[in-house]
């Protein structure tokens, strides 16, 4: 019962569920003005890796890296909320940063909800620090930024 995590097209069943799940989940929390997820058609944007990570043919998760020149962003990372706790995260993570390496990124960055604890949990387990807005985002009531250096 191995998690294996692989490239996707997110306009597929498995990332459409998934993107479905997580866009009505960030919904329920923020005003769409503090929500900053991709559609399907801008994940699949040439500049943007998207991952499906799948235990025994059941999608579990998902997760983008955009190369942003000088630096990874991650988007979209969501895992279902029945994979929670079985290492799904972590190893969408760590393929994050091994495309971000492979794609010669020193940077990964992320823009992420203020009460979203678990992903901050998450995140800080795997190396990222609070940082200050960077690209287009500008300080929000509900955004956290994070960065870790690779």
């Amino acid at each position: 019962m191995t998690i294996t995590v692989d490239l996707a097209d997110p306009r597929s069943a498995e990332g459409l569920a998934l993107l479905n799940a997580s866009h009505a989940f960030l919904a329920s929390l923020y005003a769409p003005e503090h929500s900053f997820a991709l559609n399907p058609d801008q994940l699949a944007a040439p500049h943007i890796s998207f991952f499906v990570a799948d235990r025994d043919g059941e999608a579990l998760g998902c997760a983008a890296l955009a190369n942003q020149g000088d630096f990874g962003e991650i988007k979209s990372m969501f895992v279902h909320p029945d994979a929670r706790g079985t290492g799904t995260g972590a190893a969408l993570m760590t393929t994050l940063e091994d495309e971000a390496r492979a794609q010669g990124l020193g940077v990964m960055k992320l823009e992420t909800g203020d009460d979203l604890f678990p992903a901050h949990r998450l995140y800080q387990r795997h190396g990222f620090t609070i940082c200050g807005p960077f690209g287009d985002y500008v300080e929000g009531p509900h955004s956290v930024f994070m960065e870790k250096r690779l």
